[in-house]
């Protein structure tokens, strides 16, 4: 029986609808008390695999109508779920670990609830994304989950120079036998950005090992790494202005204003010391 009350009071407290449940992405216990209100009082549990939903289940006390949803298996049951949730069941969505939808199936059946006016509620947990960007000691005010890089390298190198001038924390999944690979093409498309590459976050053995992009893709350790990977790159920065981009946008900026209004502006725009350029706009125009 889940934590929170007995189960007959817990079913009483969720209301019918599809739950998006948050699962745990390595340690058991990283699962909340309302993820287990919810598992325990559902009228049928959607699972991207059985086997390994039912361990986590089972290690809770938990004994619920299990179904497959995976991307093979995601047309027959959808159907099934809609139909459970139009009659008014509670339906819960679960993947093998952490938060669904995110690189797992399980958005048209959103969409196709929504469309038929059941109610979906996001129950929030373990996410390897956000464990792995607030782990990497890198920018978290502004980043993109990119998931899987494409498998083949061509198609994957162009898609990494699409993402390069993106100014946000970059997050990918990538699986070991290609990580070695997919560093290495990073480090020629983003140059030699601070990144990480995070394994077996919440784990015995996990690991976060940051650098700079080419460091991470000479590592050793990154040849064939077991399991799926979390890697996350720094945002591309402006290159800095040059001097003589600095003595141009000056001298324009002097031609209408005075040498504090135009240090002011260039330093603005140019991303540079507004003292210094007041200090070279006062020797302009003295000159």
């Amino acid at each position: 029986m889940a934590a929170g009350g007995t189960a007959s009071t817990t079913a009483k407290a969720v209301a019918p609808g599809l739950y998006l449940v948050a699962t745990p992405i390595g340690n058991l216990r990283d699962i909340t008390l309302r993820a287990l209100d919810v598992l325990a009082a559902a009228d049928l549990i959607l699972a991207e695999d059985t086997r390994v939903s039912g361990k986590l289940l089972a290690a809770h006390g938990i004994a619920g109508r299990l179904l497959r949803y995976d991307e093979h298996g995601a047309e027959r049951t959808r159907p099934k779920a809609l139909a459970a949730l139009a009659r008014g069941a509670r339906v819960a969505l679960i993947s093998d670990a952490g938060t669904p939808l995110v690189s797992d199936p399980g958005y048209r059946l959103v969409r196709e609830a929504i469309a038929q006016a059941s109610a979906v509620f996001p129950i929030p947990g373990a996410s390897s994304v956000l464990a792995a960007l607030t782990a990497a000691g890198l920018p978290t005010d502004r980043f993109l989950f990119a998931g899987f890089p494409p498998s083949r390298r061509l198609a994957r190198r162009d898609f990494f120079a699409e993402l390069a001038p993106l100014r946000a924390t970059l997050i990918f999944f990538e699986g070991g036998s290609r990580l070695a690979e997919s560093l290495a093409d990073m480090a020629a498309a983003f140059g030699p950005r601070p990144a990480a590459v995070a394994r077996e976050l919440t784990k015995l053995h996990e690991t976060v090992i940051r650098g700079p992009l080419d460091a991470l893709a000479a590592d050793p350790r990154f040849v064939a790494p077991k399991g799926e990977l979390v890697v996350v790159v720094g945002p591309a920065v402006e290159a800095a202005a040059s001097a003589a981009d600095a003595e141009a946008a000056l001298a324009e900026a002097l031609s209408r204003a005075g040498p504090a209004e135009a240090a002011s502006e260039v330093a603005r725009a140019l991303g540079l010391s507004r003292r210094d350029l007041y200090a070279r706009a006062v020797a302009m125009r003295r000159a």
